[in-house]
């Protein structure tokens, strides 16, 4: 269950996402009109490369993103792009309006030659949090934690030009020692600065993850703020 929690006046969150890996199709790219305005969207496959221990030997992992590209950069990077070729993007967690379909918002987008890239998925964040930590445990018996959290960023509009304020909500998962701590010490409302990455759940819908590697709890008092860091 989700608790609602009144937003703190003037709050804007910081998010920021930077993604490396091969370019899946040729960008499809439309035209808005007043303003006239070039809109791509693009999937980015980043990959990863891991030891397995139980089964003794090096996994790979492919993981596939969805991104937004409105501007000049659609055309100054992406005009000439081609399948395959290896795609810098920096930018930050989105929706597509109507659909809700999520999504990465880019803000810069470099191009290069193709070929293989290993993992360069990148996200820093802070945010509110809206559920308290949950613990679940694997099949092979690993503990993470799953709560949600609030992201609140102020925009501006690519079409009208004025800034706006976008609430992003993510679910996020953290593994070992920092799982059980935030289970104990989290409170709804907390403030939260997270570093890890992104990902996304692994069923039909495919929803985005953030992937968390480092969590601090942030506490909002009268006399000041704390930061308080969790084990790592």
């Amino acid at each position: 269950m989700t608790i609602s929690i009144n937003p703190i006046a003037q709050r804007a969150d910081c998010c920021s996402v930077t993604l490396a890996g091969n370019l899946v199709h040729e960008p499809k790219i439309r035209y808005q009109a007043n303003p006239v305005l070039a809109i791509a969207d693009i999937t980015i496959a980043t990959h990863s490369r891991w030891f397995d221990k139980f089964s003794n030997s090096y996994k790979e992992w492919t993981t596939y993103h969805d991104v937004k590209v409105v501007g000049d950069i659609v055309e100054h990077s992406l005009l000439h792009a081609q399948k395959g070729e290896v795609i810098l993007i920096q930018g930050h967690l989105s929706h597509q309006k109507n659909t809700e379909k999520e999504l990465l918002l880019a803000t810069f987008v470099q191009v290069f030659a193709k070929g293989y890239s290993q993992e360069i998925n990148q996200l820093q964040c802070s945010g509110q949090l809206q559920t308290p930590f949950r613990l679940i445990t694997t099949e092979n018996n690993k503990v993470f934690a799953e709560a949600q959290i609030n992201i609140v960023q102020q925009l501006l509009s690519s079409t009208k030009q004025h800034k706006h304020t976008v609430q992003i909500q993510r679910p996020i998962h953290i593994w070992g020692k920092q799982a059980h701590y935030l289970a104990e010490k989290a409170q709804v409302g907390d403030g939260l600065i997270i570093e890890g990455k992104l990902g996304y759940i692994n069923d039909t819908k495919k929803a985005q993850l953030i992937e968390a590697k480092q969590i601090l709890i942030t506490k909002f008092k009268a006399q000041g703020k704390r930061v308080e860091p969790t084990p790592s």
